[in-house]
């Protein structure tokens, strides 16, 4: 592969990305779903601060520093990510095709969240009632937006749950109850498909 046919693929990755993203945003209301097939797959507008690991240190309405933190500290490990790329096709030729697209969708699947967290603030408007009332107009500043998530797969309920398998549940105690959109798909794939299919490059 060559840098203008990876470079093409990060793009239709991104759009595709956004596109649902941006779809989700302005056509559904926040909690609200659309069933696709019954009882297990379901589209769901939910939206994520991106604030992972209890790094929201700000209260509700005001700047979120944690946040910001997060953000900056992600586009840091998508530029070292994009310099990866760059270097492996420059000067590692014995690299795997696989391994080039693998990191080509962790590359897009990260830019993608920043995208939401960086811009969404700023181009569209309140999703809450709390938003509405507190903000008004577009309710959130530059890498202060929230990360639109979509895909919901409510499998089956598993009640009695142990506490330290909790996080595989939802709060109705659906198995797999994790909310999450196609950039997250993409990392989610490309790192089990690089740990079980590319290991052997990568141990290099």
């Amino acid at each position: 592969m060559n840098i203008k046919k990876v470079s093409l693929l990060i793009v239709l990755l991104l759009a595709a990305d956004q596109a649902l993203k941006i779809w989700v945003k302005t056509h559904l209301q926040i909690n609200e779903a659309i069933i696709v097939f019954p009882d297990w797959f379901q589209i769901r507008f939910i939206e994520n601060s991106g604030a992972a690991f209890g790094m929201r240190i700000a209260s509700a309405g005001a700047f979120d520093w944690g946040k910001l933190l997060l953000g900056f500290f992600r586009i840091g490990l998508a530029a070292a990510l994009a310099w990866l790329i760059g270097h492996l096709l420059h000067s590692r030729k014995d690299t795997p095709k696989g391994v080039i697209v693998g990191l080509a969708l962790i590359f897009a699947g990260a830019v993608g969240n920043i995208l939401d967290s960086a811009f969404y603030g700023l181009l569209f408007s309140e999703s809450t009632p709390y938003e509405a009332a507190h903000f008004g107009g577009h309710y959130a500043g530059f890498m202060m937006g929230k990360v639109v998530d979509m895909f919901y797969f409510p499998l089956f309920q598993w009640n009695n749950v142990p506490r330290l398998l909790r996080f595989l549940v939802d709060s109705n105690n659906y198995f797999f109850g994790a909310i999450f959109n196609l950039a997250d798909a993409y990392i989610s794939v490309a790192v089990v498909y690089l740990l079980l299919f590319q290991y052997r490059f990568l141990n290099k």
